[in-house]
């Protein structure tokens, strides 16, 4: 149970988080009150948040498409702004179609995914991180997901090559050098790997659309998000792989989504 919030207490809080610099000090208060059993454990996640660590890690949860997505210490914490791409994918969806989420994280793009298409898929899931597989099992156990660790696309069943319909891949593409601009709570808690994209910041996008055509089958789909900056890089990534790619943008998200396709008459590379 929550601990019952008293006008004093919910402004104590407040007034705390709005002095160590939160913005939404009002809105986190809230989330905190909600999250906390005791007393105790309020003061607790108080101090931890004040003291620069994310809220979703304090609190154990993000908000993402409207569902709670459990969030543990040093996962990457899902951005409202992939949302879109979550979005962009599930219209994609067909029934029983066979949907992959490479670099799932805590698993909320394939959750939300799940939530929205309005039928059954067939969904895997895989990330390196294995804080996030934990998180992602959790998260995806209700669409009877099958998540694995490993990297990319090492870790999915060799069953699945060629067949898949929709392939999301939220990979880190913040290069390097741009690390160390990064908001101290991505900066300073998150898992590096889950934010490097290397000296470019399309490394590992390069990895995943040089194999995608080996795993999605004639017609399927390869959708990942990246900035603006890099929107036009990116889409040579996907075009020199063989791979048909378009961009959609959504102004209020700030979000950027590529959807790269293989033809439908191209055969699987070998």
């Amino acid at each position: 149970m929550p601990v019952h919030p008293s006008v004093s207490l919910r402004s104590a809080v407040t007034s705390r988080l709005r002095a160590a610099g939160c913005v939404f000090a009002e809105d986190e208060a809230r989330i905190l009150l909600s999250a906390a059993a005791t007393p105790a454990e309020l003061a607790a996640m108080v101090h931890d948040r004040a003291a620069g660590r994310p809220l979703e890690h304090v609190a154990g949860w993000a908000e993402f498409a409207g569902l709670r997505i459990a969030v543990d210490p040093g996962v990457f914490v899902p951005r409202r702004r992939s949302e879109f791409l979550a979005r962009r994918a599930a219209a994609l969806v067909r029934e029983d179609a066979l949907v992959v989420d490479l670099c799932c994280g805590t698993g909320a793009l394939g959750a939300a995914l799940a939530a929205t298409a309005g039928h059954r898929v067939r969904l895997y899931a895989s990330d390196l991180d294995p804080a996030a597989v934990r998180c992602a099992r959790r998260n995806l156990a209700a669409t009877g997901a099958e998540v694995s660790e490993g990297d990319l696309f090492a870790a999915l069943p060799t069953a699945l090559r060629g067949r898949v319909d929709v392939l999301i891949a939220n990979v880190p593409y913040v290069p390097t050098a741009d690390i160390a601009l990064l908001p101290a709570e991505a900066r300073l808690h998150e898992a590096r790997p889950a934010l490097d994209g290397g000296a470019d910041g399309l490394d590992v996008l390069r990895r995943v659309a040089a194999d995608a055509p080996h795993w999605l089958a004639p017609g399927g789909a390869l959708l990942f998000e990246t900035s603006d900056q890099q929107a036009d890089a990116a889409l040579a990534v996907a075009t020199a792989a063989g791979l048909s790619a378009g961009l959609a943008h959504d102004d209020d998200l700030a979000a950027t989504v590529v959807t790269a396709t293989r033809p439908s008459g191209a055969p699987a590379r070998r």
